[in-house]
């Protein structure tokens, strides 16, 4: 994990978009921010082999502030139900009106997470933070909104909000909230799949449950083609990102699951979860953080640089 800035040791700029052509894929890819992102990704899957969500018995300050935020945005969804008069089949407008409250409302709450001492740290972090749940232009989500999460929590570690010793706790208690508040805006407003490859994709919207969720089950007597039994799910579904992210998609989706999910049916038949985590890990670096149309939104700032990497 990155190290920490000390309170009232930095100042902040504005992030903006560097990747404006696919010309600038190699700019990102030699980036400071390309390799802490990375590393961060790869750091927050080793700390949880082995481990379930119930393993999780205390957190940090910072990790109860950040799941008060989702706990408060979630809150939301009851203000703004979704319009029932429209019968399309993706993206129902009222998303829009959920995510004006989250721009209303994103200072406040970034403030409220970072404490005293980090006076104008949101300008940096605020982009990251809106960018997470979707775009309410086009109202849809996808894993480029995932990564603005991944960002966001990357710049609370470099700030000190989030310490190496969270790092079970962003996974299996942060990241397993988001991943709940992303469900439920994804249900609720119909969201559509941004970029997705369809029936070769990983999953229409997330990838890191999966990649996360294979390094729990390291080192245990559960197999990768157990992953897809409907028993299991209902059994352990709650302890695993993996198993949620494949009951979700089962409760979404109509049909036998290797027509509608090849890639997800054929890592079940992958013999060792160590193989699946690192297959798994190199494509999240391929097709999420090595694809310009995922990438081309992101944007950068003091905290996380496209200047290349020292």
């Amino acid at each position: 994990m990155s190290d920490s800035m000390r309170p009232g040791s930095g100042s902040f700029t504005a992030p903006r978009r560097e990747i404006l052509e696919p010309g600038d894929m190699a700019k990102w890819q030699r980036s400071g921010a390309f390799l802490e992102i990375t590393s961060f990704v790869e750091q927050l899957s080793k700390s949880v082999e082995g481990t379930t969500i119930a393993d999780v018995d205390s957190v940090s300050p910072g990790v109860q502030r950040i799941c008060g935020l989702l706990d408060e945005a979630a809150s939301w969804i009851a203000a703004f139900p979704p319009e029932k008069s429209e019968a399309t089949r993706f993206g129902n407008k009222s998303f829009r009106r959920w995510a004006a409250e989250l721009e209303r409302r994103a200072p406040r709450l970034i403030r409220d997470v970072l404490g005293d001492g980090w006076a104008g740290a949101e300008v940096e972090l605020e982009p990251y933070l809106t960018a997470a749940f979707g775009n309410a232009t086009r109202i849809d989500y996808g894993s480029g909104h995932e990564l603005s999460f991944v960002m966001w929590l990357l710049c609370l570690c470099k700030l000190g909000v989030l310490e190496p010793a969270d790092s079970q706790a962003i996974v299996l208690t942060v990241f397993a909230r988001y991943l709940e508040l992303c469900q439920q805006l994804q249900r609720t407003y119909r969201l559509e799949p941004a970029g997705s490859h369809g029936v070769w994709g990983l999953d229409d919207y997330q990838f890191l449950p999966f990649y996360f969720g294979s390094a729990q089950f390291i080192g245990t007597q559960t197999t990768p083609a157990a992953s897809l039994d409907s028993r299991l799910i209902a059994e352990q579904g709650d302890d695993y990102l993996y198993l949620r992210g494949i009951r979700f998609i089962m409760a979404m989706k109509r049909g036998p699951f290797f027509e509608h999910s090849r890639q997800l049916y054929d890592i079940s038949g992958v013999p060792r979860w160590e193989k699946v985590n690192q297959g798994l890990g190199k494509m999240y670096k391929a097709e999420v953080l090595g694809r310009f149309p995922v990438v081309q939104h992101l944007v950068f700032g003091g905290l996380l640089s496209i200047a290349q990497a020292k």
